[in-house]
């Protein structure tokens, strides 16, 4: 795979490669400025992100802050150990907008708890409130459940994205020194340091990738490396769910938990992009390809079980019981992107959108206000739970509340994963409206995507010593699609397209072209007939959106003996008055008649077979991101057919 020492610009975002990446891409400036994702992303600031430091009030997280720093008295307030995440998070996300702009009420509260965090420092860099309040001062001694190097890696992070959009280096320094007392614990036998060992939770280890980018520091590189190499070795006891089983080079599949798979994996696309790691790099494509293969839910997400939050077996791809949690859909966003930028291959931006539009978007609500941690592909009839993380009811906050935070900083930092540059020109991965440009080219975009297909892209700003390169996606899901560009028009059957990339080559001028149009026709959609969860099913996808039914729609029972009749054509409906302003897709089906088995629910099957057929009913499936926006019910992904 050919890899680029370019040394065009990485813009400041959650991944800013140094000029010798060993990558096929780099991050392309974007500016988001209307459509779908700009909206979303105006309810993210303007309801959201402002809610946050209340919120983080009234869990206690704040109070634990002050209490370290001896402002405050009280006990520490929260379930966990890892509550400072939450604010860490938080402010990564705050950071990210505040580099859109002036919001003087944001920068205010992020003044503030920058300056909280840095009070409740111990002096050689510790940093804690669990263990500086509740353990003692002990550290280190708990890695398999403590995550003080995951709440370490989030502050990190946290630190990097307020020194990239504010200039400021007053949580850089926090971060920094934390990091260095960090380097001075960790080490392999003989290294002179006192501590081999891994945290339970991956994160530290990509956060140290980008301090190194940040500062220029090798020795946070070389540290994350440790970290990645050294999972796998028994240092938590050889489990899987913390992947200590086997060596990250060695694995052939993913197991365990899914975030904390991730997490690991999005570092490891890291070492590999600044080391030229070849082995690394492979060990990433071979681990995607098995995921995506074999463990990858319809909507993007990951997880098959509750208990552990965890990877099931292949195939294993449960509906009710489906996990999907949405910090695992934030981690595969973050992989898959970082894995495009090392290989330059689409598919890996495929499942980013896939995710994005899916998995992801469905974990916050319309109104910004509420959230899902656990999005299962089915709610049943009369489905009753008690609320709480693992609710598949929308929750105002949660104990573990580690989901609502992440949202908001990738929302708020969405514009960098959408496209790249590279010697040749301009690759647009993802479609919204907007400014997409790189050091020499600058292109516009008008589209309503995903509601319609069309993309109308205009160069603005062009050099004019000669061609380049306009790189466009065109997703997995395109069955057919047509692009005018000037004079000349192409469909699939003779556009130049490679490897899901249609490359225009041309010396542009301003004002020139393109007019892409996706055909966005709904379609069913079948699983791997070794998912036994969904044999004899169908799902209705149009675009990029997998669509669900909900009960809300269907007056007159619930959705467990729904059928749906594939031969009927499926129908396209725009409800601009339907949860915000939707498409829904329109299908035939009937309600199964069901004869009374007394006692026993379980029949000849014979007799099953020749059940006779229920009255007909007309489906409507509304986007999988918008359910559980109306009132509680049922709701299902995967339907039975006739």
């Amino acid at each position: 795979m050919p890899r680029s020492r370019s040394a065009l610009s990485s813009p400041a975002g959650p991944v800013r490669l140094t000029p010798a990446a060993h990558t096929a891409l780099r991050p392309a400036a974007v500016t988001i400025d209307g459509g779908f994702w700009h909206d979303r992303r105006a309810t993210n600031a303007r309801v959201s992100l402002p809610q946050g430091p209340a919120l983080l009030e009234s869990a206690g997280n704040l109070h634990n802050l002050r209490l370290a720093a001896g402002s405050a008295e009280g006990e520490f307030q929260g379930a966990y150990p890892f509550v400072d995440t939450d604010v860490y998070k938080w402010l990564e996300a705050a950071s990210w907008h505040l580099a859109h702009g002036e919001d003087a009420a944001l920068a205010a509260d992020v003044a503030r708890i920058v300056a909280l965090v840095a009070e409740a420092q111990q002096p050689d860099g510790y940093l804690n409130t669990w263990f500086q309040l509740v353990k003692g001062g002990e550290r280190y001694q708990d890695l398999r459940w403590g995550h003080e190097l995951y709440c370490a890696g989030h502050l990190i992070q946290a630190a990097v994205a307020h020194h990239r959009s504010t200039g400021r280096p007053e949580l850089l320094d926090v971060a920094r020194k934390f990091a260095d007392h960090i380097d001075s614990v960790f080490g392999l036998p003989g290294s002179g340091r006192p501590v081999d060992g891994i945290d339970g939770h991956p994160e530290i280890e990509t956060a140290l990738v980008e301090l190194y980018r940040e500062t220029g520091e090798r020795r946070y590189l070389d540290l994350a490396g440790y970290f990645v190499d050294r999972h796998g070795h028994g240092l938590l006891g050889g489990e899987a769910y913390c992947q200590d089983r086997v060596p990250l080079r060695a694995a052939t599949n993913v197991e365990g938990h899914a975030v904390r798979q991730l997490y690991l994996l999005a570092a490891a696309a890291d070492l590999a992009a600044e080391s030229g790691d070849a082995e690394l790099l492979a060990a990433g494509t071979r681990l995607w390809q098995a995921m995506t293969t074999t463990k990858t839910h319809l909507t993007g997400g990951l997880g098959a079980h509750h208990d552990q939050e965890d990877f099931g077996d292949p195939y294993e791809l449960p509906n009710e019981r489906a996990y999907c949690e949405t910090c695992a859909a934030i981690a595969s966003v973050q992989w898959s992107w970082r894995l495009a930028l090392l290989t330059g291959e689409a598919r890996y931006s495929d499942l980013v959108e896939r995710t994005l539009f899916n998995g992801f978007l469905a974990g916050v609500s319309l109104d910004g206000e509420r959230w899902l941690y656990v999005n299962p592909l089915q709610v049943r009839d009369g489905h009753t739970d008690t609320g709480g993380d693992q609710s598949a009811r929308r929750t105002r906050w949660f104990r573990c509340a580690c989901c609502p935070p992440n949202v908001m900083r990738l929302l708020a930092s969405l514009q960098h994963y959408l496209a790249s540059s590279d010697e040749q020109g301009l690759q647009i991965h993802q479609f919204v409206t907007g400014v997409y440009e790189t050091d020499r080219v600058r292109v516009r975009a008008e589209t309503d995507y995903p509601w319609h297909g069309t993309i109308a892209l205009t160069v603005e700003e062009t050099p004019a010593d000669g061609p380049w390169t306009l790189s466009l996606r065109i997703p997995q899901w395109c069955r057919e699609f047509r692009v005018r560009c000037g004079a000349e028009s192409y469909d699939r059957s003779d556009a130049p397209v490679d490897a899901g990339w249609l490359r225009l080559t041309r010396t542009w001028e301003p004002g020139d072209r393109v007019l892409l149009e996706l055909v966005l026709e709904p379609r069913l959609t079948a699983a791997d007939p070794r998912v036994d969860a969904v044999r004899g099913c169908v799902a209705i996808e149009r675009g990029p959106l997998v669509h669900c039914l909900e009960q809300v729609d269907h007056p007159g029972g619930g959705l467990d003996d729904v059928v749906l009749d594939p031969s009927r054509p499926l129908a396209v409906k725009h409800r601009p008055d339907l949860l915000g302003g939707v498409t829904t897709v329109v299908a035939a089906g009937r309600r199964r008649r069901v004869p009374d088995r007394g006692w026993w629910p379980y029949a000849p099957a014979a007799d099953a077979d020749a059940e006779p057929g229920g009255e007909p009913v007309e489906l409507t499936a509304i986007p999988y991101h918008v359910w559980a926006n109306r009132e509680d019910g049922s709701m299902r992904v995967w339907l039975p057919t006739t």
